[in-house]
């Protein structure tokens, strides 16, 4: 994976919206992260409302070498939001620790339980933002939506992703019309646009000599049953 290198931290917390694509993104960073040669765990900690999650790949991501830390009924089908004993041994483990974790506020509040483990051991929180996902598709709503975010895991958002996208529709006519989506956030969320995601089935041919911010590759993992 071809993607810009970036001084991570321990633990990176990637949260947004409902659907704008977190357990995609914590997959593809996972692997990107993995590749380099450092340790990664991947804790999915989207147990309220759960739709797409990163436990539900592990033999990706065993492929991988990255480890899963997940709770018990995450294939279950089951929306039961436990936190089994054996996630908080996650923070011992050598390397970088992504969490993956569930939607809006009320998917951020299990933060809260790691709020203390997630300070001390150093963080970057990414708000991924989709211009194009309902209810954020204004930067101030986006920006309400972040502030929501940080006031249930008492955790401050550090960097902002791009990640819009319109699943098989997205091309690089649409990727061009959201990056000032994008940088608009970061500069009303006084937040540095880290980077803008890119799936690798999009040609950048239209992308070559604009204005555009980093770019992320990003293969597509999560599918709905009917896109496999």
């Amino acid at each position: 994976m071809n993607n810009p290198q970036f001084q991570w931290a321990k633990t990176i917390v990637v949260c947004g919206h409902y659907g704008c694509g977190k357990t995609n993104f914590s997959l593809n960073l996972a692997k990107s992260i993995a590749e380099s040669g450092t340790p990664v765990t991947l804790m999915d900690l989207d147990i309220v409302n759960p739709y797409f999650r990163s436990g539900e790949y592990p033999v990706l991501l065993e492929q991988w070498n990255v480890t899963l830390a997940a709770s018990s009924y995450v294939r279950s089908g089951l929306d039961i939001p436990a936190i089994p004993a054996e996630m908080y041994a996650a923070f011992e483990q050598e390397g970088i620790l992504i969490i993956d974790v569930g939607g809006d506020d009320a998917g951020a509040a299990a933060l809260g339980r790691f709020n203390h483990l997630i300070a001390k051991r150093g963080y970057q929180m990414l708000y991924l933002v989709n211009r194009y996902r309902y209810l954020t598709r204004k930067p101030e709503e986006a920006l309400a939506l972040m502030k929501e975010i940080e006031q249930a895991s008492r955790l401050s958002a550090t960097h902002i992703v791009g990640n819009s996208h319109l699943k098989n529709d997205t091309t690089a006519e649409v990727l061009l019309e959201s990056f000032p989506f994008a940088q608009e956030i970061s500069a009303l969320a006084e937040k540095p646009l880290l980077f803008h995601t890119v799936p690798k089935n999009v040609s950048k041919g239209l992308l070559k000599g604009k204005a555009v911010p980093n770019l992320f590759d990003v293969d597509i993992y999560v599918k709905t049953n009917w896109e496999e």
